[in-house]
């Protein structure tokens, strides 16, 4: 038999307590659900102060969400939309930006769609959201450190004081993914999630840059240098922007956007092979006019300069990939313009990604987000098995998945379910 949660709630508040692991987006949204339902919240995190891996993101610029059609928006997703689509219907971008509001944070949307604060900053929101989780009784733990579960399943902390051990009803992992892990994404939780049996996806990088087996002498005349204003084409994908040369591979938007294909397809095939448009504005019968032209006395790299506008890594991308007797002939040296092979060997080392592909699997949770064989125990943001590109559209499934699972933890509640 239910119980009538308003008597719960308004009669007795604090009747049940839920601790939330991991002060993030996706934590904090669920302490400010449960807390605003008058349930007691603990928030504990590993960290000196929260939130980390969240003011990292907006240090070049808070890009919250994303102003598209909703239905393009949920496409970013992949073949994880079905399970995160759900999420964003209760709490979607305009739902965000209205939150974000409410905390005083006016924003914008930018030239490329993306939603940003007035401000630029997230230091201000995450100021604003953290008083108002307190002044509302929420209760953080800091450098707080998850060690898994005691036999009587206790969870068990370790802190500068040693380690702890604490009771809670219910439980909100908020735990991120595995990229990052100075900043508190260490992915540490896995190892106590599958020993507690819970199917776990592989952490792999998303968002992530690509090892390139540049020259020598490439890679220290070119390591930082921007590749602008070329489109870049993989399987299905083709787009146009830009990315950065390092002297490891390549890194950069562009970049992130195929990330995911790319990193796939060298998982399955041992590399892969991105092509580049250097003149994506111009077409190949263009070239070969301009490149006929007479040289004269100057140099190629002068030549290409003057007659099609390419320059710098540009041409330092043909003297790489390109055989040196093709640039006399116009229309080779036009056609690898237009497409550039570029081999990449592996994705750069998880800790290095923007995100992290993989983790709990959807199959391991109820519709609730409540691992199946740990009642009481719910999952929320990036360590669940789901992906996107930057954009917007990680925040906004983080936040979203947040609110999701302590939806969850109230109908759990309400259900007059046993503690765990």
């Amino acid at each position: 038999m239910k119980r009538d949660l308003h008597f719960l709630w308004h009669n007795h508040p604090m009747a049940h307590s839920v601790v939330v692991i991991g002060g993030g987006p996706a934590g904090l949204m669920s302490a400010e659900i449960l807390i605003q339902h008058g349930v007691k919240v603990d928030v504990y995190d590993s960290m000196a102060s929260l939130g980390r891996k969240f003011l990292m993101a907006g240090r070049g610029g808070l890009n919250l969400t994303h102003s598209e059609p909703f239905d393009q928006f949920a496409s970013r997703y992949g073949d994880r939309r079905n399970k995160i689509e759900p999420m964003l219907g209760s709490f979607g971008p305009d739902e965000l930006r209205e939150w974000a509001g409410r905390l005083g944070i006016e924003t914008f949307v930018g030239t490329s769609g993306r939603v940003f604060p007035i401000e630029m900053k997230s230091s201000p929101l995450l100021r604003a959201w953290l008083k108002r989780l307190t002044d509302a009784g929420v209760i953080f733990h800091l450098n707080h450190k998850w060690l898994g579960w005691n036999v009587d399943r206790s969870l068990k902390f370790e802190t500068p004081e040693g380690e702890k051990s604490i009771q809670a009803d219910v439980v909100i992992l908020a735990l991120g993914g595995g990229s990052w892990a100075k900043l508190g994404s260490d992915g540490a939780w896995v190892n106590w999630l599958d020993q507690a049996g819970v199917e776990i996806k592989p952490l792999k990088p998303a968002n992530c840059g690509f090892d390139v087996a540049w020259s020598p002498h490439f890679r220290e005349r070119f390591d930082g240098q921007p590749l602008k204003s070329v489109a870049l084409s993989f399987g299905g994908f083709h787009r146009q922007g830009e990315f950065i040369v390092t002297k490891d591979g390549v890194q950069g938007s562009l970049i992130y956007a195929a990330s995911a294909f790319i990193r796939d397809e060298i998982e399955a095939k041992g590399g892969a092979i991105i092509t580049l448009d250097m003149s994506p504005d111009r077409s190949e019968e263009w070239l070969v006019e301009k490149l006929s032209k007479p040289r004269g006395s100057r140099s190629m790299a002068s030549h290409l300069e003057k007659t099609v506008g390419l320059k710098g890594v540009k041409v330092g991308l043909l003297h790489e990939f390109m055989p040196k007797e093709d640039f006399v002939n116009v229309e080779k040296l036009a056609s690898f313009i237009k497409r550039m092979p570029i081999p990449l060997i592996a994705p750069r080392p998880l800790d290095e990604a923007i995100s992290s592909a993989g983790g709990v699997a959807f199959e391991a949770l109820d519709e609730n987000l409540m691992i199946r064989n740990l009642p009481g125990v719910f999952c929320a943001g990036e360590m669940l098995d789901w992906e996107a590109p930057t954009g917007g559209y990680l925040l906004t499934a983080c936040f979203a998945s947040g609110r999701a699972a302590a939806a969850g933890v109230l109908k759990w509640l309400t259900d007059g379910v046993s503690p765990v």
